[in-house]
This record gives structure tokens, C-alpha cells and sequence, in this order.
């Protein structure tokens, strides 16, 4: 089914069937059919229901095969037994989309989730598509479709407007959009996604891209199902600048499972989601207020490079609610420069050099206020201007929201803090396209997410050279966790420089790599070499690298007895500036991601790495380097000597070419060392664990 065709079934039907429909009025399966001829849909309605001949007024069929003519678009609502039959009739029927409000499916768990897996083989090979189940249904405003049981639509009139909304959440769809019209925001679409046991969330916002009655796309979301429809759908939104806002659950999960490598410790669920939002320019905001009041900020425009905010007010305390919170994030707030200071002064109005324009009680004059906002957003020395109103925005409009309306944005960003209760004044604020903010956590929630906005990452093609090499050694090697010369050889093959390596296969064997060396413990059973006594470091010649491998054998055996032993890896010792760990994981939603952070034993405890979807490019790599914190001792920290960070990029970008590989599940170099600038890097241990 062609992308226009499933939009039109989806949100344009010229006639619906209402699959066990109800005359009760008491009953939910009665709203769908209410609400559509409340909402002034056009279109045809055909209730099902073999024990009614009519409906509302209405012609009743006993069943979908009874229909004599063409259906665009059916809902379900019958009891999840009747539900597959149902299904199989719209399917006969060739109905193009088949939305199924019924419960009882995979919310429900194993039994559930098998039912759900049948409705997926009736529809397998058809064009018909199916939203849901366990989905409270859809709207969209141009065509007046109300095709919902949420009970929001009772009451409530749509206002029309540029948001359109996708929500995993049945109930919240309702609150959302009660929220927003109470807020003056008006909406393109709603739609509930329900399961996703076919149509979800990237698809859908798909559709949207598309859609010329909306200008953003909000998502609130629990989980991600389906990343590649999603990433493509943000893709394409960005192109086409429409800002994709996500308001996700999950910040607090816990409860992950322990992995193998620091990397698996590390690379949590939530910091796996925020990595794939980014790479996509999808903006993440984390208060629901936000959701609605962010667009403005962002509509039509695109990322930033810089992010200097400059802010105005008429109350100190009130700017200060947001200024104080915006830095804790590590935004940039600059107070005016002299000549701007002496530009307003040409016109009689006199301003302070701090951070926070602080207008007092002469922003009570229009003129003044006026005069001092159109000034910020004409400098080039801010790129977003933060506007706080006093008391006047809720009892003065005139004072305090003309200027803002009548202000000549130009291309600048400006966003609004009203620090009374000012509905008034917001809806004003939406209505002219003025990003207006009813508390400060939401402006600097948004504030935040404007400057951490980025474009796609790009996504560079693998070394075909490298990766087949790669290949073959992963082919060869057995089992499901690598042993380190296995994992190194890999590493190695991918363009990642290692130390050289000599193996002992009992304490008695000779080496010849040169002195001093460290002894390791060479097994594909023991992920944490340290951990079990299987590392001895700075060993001077070879009676002590007998007596360290004699030493290894004894304690790994006593700790790990049925553990498969391969020998003694002997390694050169390396130095240099700085240890650094490299870590890839494939996680379950978001799929390959590589990190980078201080390497070491306790590298997950500080908390301090950056993380991307892999691949990466050496550039993305060298941006991740400077996300670390700990990694400023390589970065020429306060005249510090400076540590080769470009073959550290470069080292990053090839070890993320696992992502060619989709039965690695985790890998992890720890520690990769970084020598003086111009002198490169060198991975001195490796791990790789297949699924």
C-alpha cells in the first residue's frame, strides 16, 4: 500500500465501519459513533452489530462480509475472542486499516502476547494494515474525524492547529490534548498507538512527515518498537523542518541485567534512547509542559552552534527561577556588550551590563520594554533571548505581551517566562507563535533541549576491507565469548593498533617480545581478568614471568575450576597519558552503540562517558572525546601535556565498525592507552560476547 493511500485510510476514510458498535449510549462502544456525528465527520458510518438492524440513525450490518460497499477504515471493539474473526473478515473485505480498540492482547502478558502474534498472521501478505490492539483510537481535525472512545471528545472541541500527537499511552492522548487546547494550542492529529502490533510510532509520525496540516510532531513514548521507521520518519522531518519532540518514560528504570563487559554496566537503556534521539534531531524534553510549549521555539528552524541566551525581565526573582536552572545545564547566559549599552542609551534608555537585564520598574513603559527586546534580538552577540514578565502579563497584557507580539523576531529564537498565572497572556503568546512558558522548569527544560539539538548524525559506510577481515576472525574464533588475542585480532583487523601480544601455554614456555611485560590470564570464560587473579603487571624477566604465570594458573583454577584456561597472554607493557575505555553494546531498542570513557576498574561507577549510535566517524568520535570530563587530562588541561585525541578518534570510529556484525552483543577495550600528541594509541586488552 502506497504511503498516500495509507494516510487517506488512516485519517481521511470516506466510510468507517464500527465493528460491534452499541446503541447503549452508557456504553464505551457507543462513543465512536456519537462522537463522529458530534465532530461534523462527513464521511459514511456503517455500525456492525448483528443484533441491531439500525444505529443512531444508521444502517446496521450483522457482519463486515454483509457490507455491500468499499470500507476505508474499520474499528474494532468487539471482546478479544471475537476479535481474530473480526480481523479475518476485514481482511477478506480488503479494508486498508483495521484500528482495534479491544484489550486483552500483549499488555497482558505471554497468553496475550500470543493472541496478538495471530492477528499479526491474518493480516501477513495482505494490504491490510492494523493499528493497535489495546488502542483508544485516532482524530485528526481538517476531516472532523473523532474515531475514539476517549471520553475527553464528549465535551471538548478540537481547535485546530500545526501539533499532531502520537502516544503510546491510551489515557494520556486525552490529556494531552486537554492540556494543550487549555493552553490555546491547537492540533493537526492525535492517534494512539496502542501494542504496535503493526502500524506504530515511526510509521505513523511517517505519515505525518507528509502531512501538510502539520508543522510538529509530539511523541510520548514508553519504549521503541520499531527504531529504523522512527529514525527515517525524524530523518525526513528534519529536512522538512519539522521539529520531532519526544517526552519519554523510562529516566528511572532499573533493574538491568548484568552484563560482561564495564560497557553493558554502563550503557543503560535511557542513556541508549537519548543517544538514538540525538543522532536522529529528535528533541527530548523531560516535563510534559514542555511537550506543547517547545515547538514555537523550535518550528522552522534548524540546531544552533551556538547558544548564547540573553536574558530581560521586569522581575529579578523571575528570571532568576530559569536563569539559575539553564546554567545548571551549562547554557551560556551573556549580559549586553558596551555598544548595545550605548545604542540604548541614544534612546534614553538605560540598561546594566550583568547577565540578567534587569528592567525594574521602568519596564513598565511599553516603549522601554519594546525598545530593549527588539535591541537583544537584533544583536549578534546572543542567539536565544529569554523574556520574563511581571505581575502586568496577567493584569496588563497590553504592558507586557504587545511588545512581545509586535517584537521583530527576524530569524533569533525567543522564549517567554510569564512568572504570574497568565492564561490570558499565553494564549496570546500561542496565537501569534511566541514560544510562552507557564513555569520555569518547563522554559528551561526547553531552553536545554534547543541547545542540545543537533543535526542527523552521519552514518558512515563500514570499511568493507576491514570488516571482512574482521569477519573471517570472528568466523574462526568459537564460542560465545572471545578469549583477548581473539577479540585483539578483531580489534586489529577494524584498524585499532595493539600492543604486542606473546601466549604461554603452560609457566614453563619461553617469550621473546622484550621486557618488562604483564602476564594475563588468557580464557573466554573469565570476562573480569582482574577480578580473578589473573593479572600480574610490570613483570622485569623471565624468572619472574615464570613464577607470575605459575601464580595466574593457581588462583584463576582455586576461583573459576570449570573455567576453559587457553594459557598466559604476555603483553609489552605500554604507557602513556591516559587510559581510556572503548565499549560497543547492541541494544535491544535503539541497536549498536559505541562509548567512550576513563577506562579502568571502576569505570562505570564515575559516571562519566559519552555515547553514540555506531558507527560513528572520526569527527562524531572526536566530539564524544569532548564530552568526557575525565578526559581533559588528554585535552591539555591547564597546560597539561596534550594526549593524542586524533588517533583516539580515529581508533573509536574503526573499533565501531561492530555494528557490521549483528551477533556481537557487547565488546569492550579497556584500557585503550593514549600516548603524547602525535604518538597514537594502543589497545591493550579486548573482550567481544556474541547473543
Amino acid at each position: 500500500m502506497s504511503n498516500n493511500k495509507l494516510y487517506q485510510a488512516v485519517f481521511d476514510p470516506r466510510s468507517i465501519a464500527l465493528i460491534g458498535a452499541s446503541s447503549d449510549e452508557k456504553k464505551n462502544t457507543s462513543r465512536p459513533q456519537r462522537y463522529l456525528k458530534r465532530h461534523g465527520y462527513k464521511g459514511t458510518l456503517i455500525p456492525v452489530n448483528p443484533a441491531r438492524a439500525e444505529i443512531f440513525g444508521d444502517k446496521a450490518y450483522p457482519d463486515v462480509t454483509s457490507i455491500p460497499d468499499e470500507v476505508d477504515h474499520a474499528f474494532v471493539m468487539v471482546p478479544a475472542k471475537a476479535v481474530p474473526e473480526a480481523v479475518r473478515q476485514c481482511v477478506a473485505k480488503k479494508i486498508p486499516v483495521v484500528t482495534v480498540y479491544s484489550d486483552g492482547f500483549a499488555e497482558t502478558g505471554a497468553e496475550g502476547r500470543v493472541k496478538q502474534l495471530e492477528l499479526n498472521e491474518i493480516i501477513r501478505g495482505s494490504n491490510t494494515r492494523l493499528v493497535g490492539p489495546n488502542c483508544i483510537g485516532l482524530m485528526s481535525t481538517q476531516t472532523h474525524l473523532a474515531l475514539s472512545v476517549n471520553a475527553v471528545l464528549e465535551k471538548l472541541e478540537i481547535t485546530p492547529g500545526g501539533l499532531a500527537i502520537v502516544s503510546q499511552s491510551g489515557s494520556m492522548m486525552g490529556g494531552l490534548m486537554s492540556r494543550g487546547l487549555g493552553r490555546g494550542v491547537g492540533f493537526s492529529k492525535l492517534i494512539s498507538v496502542g501494542n504496535e502490533a503493526d502500524l506504530g510510532v515511526g510509521e505513523l509520525a511517517g505519515l505525518l512527515v507528509d502531512d501538510p496540516h502539520t508543522q510538529a510532531i509530539l511523541l510520548f513514548m514508553e519504549t521503541i518498537r520499531d527504531a529504523p521507521h522512527l529514525a527515517d520518519a525524524a530523518r525526513r522531518a528534519y529536512e522538512v523542518n519539522k521539529p520531532v519532540i519526544v517526552y519519554k518514560l523510562g529516566r528511572s528504570e532499573v533493574g538491568q541485567d548484568l552484563a560482561a563487559s564495564h560497557t553493558g554496566a554502563m550503557a543503560g537503556t535511557d542513556e541508549a534512547v537519548d543517544a538514538f534521539f540525538k543522532a536522529h534531531a529528535m528533541l527530548r524534553v523531560d516535563t510534559l509542559e514542555a511537550l506543547f510549549e517547545l515547538p514555537a521555539l523550535v518550528q522552522g528552524r534548524k540546531p544552533n552552534k551556538k547558544h548564547r541566551v540573553a536574558a530581560m525581565t521586569t522581575t529579578g526573582g523571575g528570571a532568576a527561577c530559569v536563569v539559575d536552572r539553564i546554567g545548571t545545564y551549562g547554557v551560556d547566559v551573556v549580559g549586553p556588550t558596551d555598544a548595545l549599552v550605548a545604542t540604548l542609551a541614544q534612546k534614553n534608555i538605560t540598561i546594566n551590563k550583568s547577565r540578567i537585564t534587569d528592567l525594574t520598574l521602568a519596564g513598565a513603559k511599553k516603549e522601554i520594554y519594546g525598545g530593549v527586546l527588539n535591541a537583544l534580538l537584533a544583536s549578534d552577540h546572543c542567539d536565544l533571548v529569554l523574556a520574563v514578565a511581571g505581575s502586568s502579563a496577567q493584569f496588563q497584557p497590553q504592558i507586557a505581551v504587545e511588545p512581545l507580539l509586535e517584537a521583530d523576531r527576524g530569524d533569533k529564537a525567543l522564549a517567554v517566562f510569564l512568572a504570574p498565572h497568565a492564561e490570558a497572556s499565553l494564549k496570546l503568546l500561542a496565537a501569534a507563535g511566541v514560544a510562552g512558558f507557564r513555569t520555569p522548569e518547563s522554559c528551561a527544560d526547553s531552553i536545554r533541549a534547543w541547545r542540545e539539538w543537533t543535526p542527523p548524525a552521519v552514518i558512515p559506510t563500514p570499511d568493507a576491507k576491514r570488516t571482512a577481515a574482521a569477519g573471517e576472525l570472528l568466523k574462526a574464533a568459537t564460542g560465545k565469548q572471545l578469549n583477548e588475542q581473539q577479540a585483539c585480532a578483531v580489534f586489529g583487523a577494524l584498524g585499532v593498533p595493539q600492543a604486542q601480544v606473546a601466549v604461554m601455554s603452560d609457566a614453563n614456555a619461553k617469550v621473546d617480545i622484550g621486557y618488562p611485560v604483564v602476564a594475563k590470564i588468557l580464557s573466554p570464560d573469565i570476562a573480569h581478568k582482574t577480578d580473578a587473579g589473573g593479572v600480574v603487571l610490570g613483570i622485569g624477566d623471565a624468572s619472574q614471568l615464570k613464577k607470575a604465570a605459575e601464580d595466574i594458573f593457581t588462583r584463576v583454577k582455586a576461583k573459576h575450576p570449570q573455567a576453559k584456561l587457553n594459557g598466559i597472554l604476555v603483553q609489552r607493557m605500554e604507557r602513556g597519558l591516559a587510559e581510556v575505555i572503548v565499549g560497543y553494546k547492541r541494544d535491544p531498542q535503539v541497536g549498536p552503540l559505541v562509548v567512550i570513557g576513563v577506562g579502568g576498574v571502576l569505570a562505570e561507577i564515575y559516571h562519566d562517558f559519552a555515547m553514540r549510535l555506531a558507527p560513528v566517524t572520526p569527527e562524531a568520535a572526536a566530539q564524544m572525546i569532548e564530552e568526557v570530563k575525565g578526559l581533559a587530562v588528554i585535552r591539555g588541561y591547564r597546560g597539561m601535556t596534550k594526549g593524542d585525541c586524533a588517533a583516539l578518534a580515529q581508533a573509536v570510529a574503526a573499533f565501531s565498525q561492530l555494528a557490521a556484525f549483528d551477533d556481537i552483543a557487547e565488546a569492550e577495550i579497556n584500557p585503550l592507552i593514549v600516548k603524547k600528541e602525535n604518538e597514537g594509541v594502543v589497545a591493550v586488552d579486548g573482550l567481544i560476547v556474541r547473543h
